[in-house]
């Protein structure tokens, strides 16, 4: 197994064999297809009621096919806010998958940096604009704002993942700061060189 770069010492991950089995499938089958294993996985394990109820709203969230919105947006979304909140871990992990959905190794600086200036359509901006009032000034939505993303072709269904995305990764965003997790190295180099074509 792959040892985490950075093991905090107040809440110290458990070690993998001591995990119940389905919680140490799913580790498993992640490091497999990664190569290696999100410290989030483990940090969260302590406590596996709380990791299947994280993990499960999680993958509604990002892995929901029936979503108006792209892969790639979802991960806009998480990248931006959790730069909003100061959260290291999720800024780099998620930062990684998005430059892989979006195949562009500058996007996730752009955005955590400032997405105003970054290069997205307006389109996106506007659904940026939304979920960052979400994660900072949630007390403020109004009406003209669902006017604002409908005139860009969002639904309200849409605009419901772009609120739970955003109020979600503000939960994980506080969890894993306070815990003490800090991202994987393999984290920051993931899409920013592509790959190679094989041959044909």
């Amino acid at each position: 197994m792959t040892t985490p770069q950075h093991t905090p010492t107040r809440y110290p991950y458990p070690a993998l064999e001591i995990l119940p089995e389905d919680i140490r499938q799913r580790i498993l089958e992640i490091q497999e297809k990664a190569g290696f294993i999100p410290n989030v996985f483990l940090g969260l394990a302590r406590r596996p009621a709380e990791w299947r109820a994280f993990f499960a709203y999680h993958d509604a969230l990002m892995l929901n096919e029936d979503s108006g919105l792209t892969k790639g947006e979802r991960e806009m979304i998480v990248t931006a806010t959790s730069a909003a909140n100061q959260c290291l871990y999720c800024v780099i992990a998620h930062g990684a998958v998005l430059r892989i959905y979006e195949k562009n190794p500058t996007i996730a600086d752009q955005l955590a940096v400032n997405y105003r200036t970054a290069d997205i359509t307006p389109r996106q901006k506007a659904m940026l604009d939304f979920a960052m009032k979400v994660s900072q000034r949630s007390q403020e939505i109004e009406e003209a704002d669902f006017s604002a993303l409908h005139a860009h072709g969002f639904n309200d269904e849409d605009i419901w993942d772009m609120g739970a995305i955003a109020a979600f990764f503000g939960l994980s965003n506080r969890m894993v700061s306070f815990s003490g997790m800090l991202p994987n190295p393999e984290f920051y180099l993931m899409g920013r060189i592509p790959r190679e074509k094989k041959a044909s």
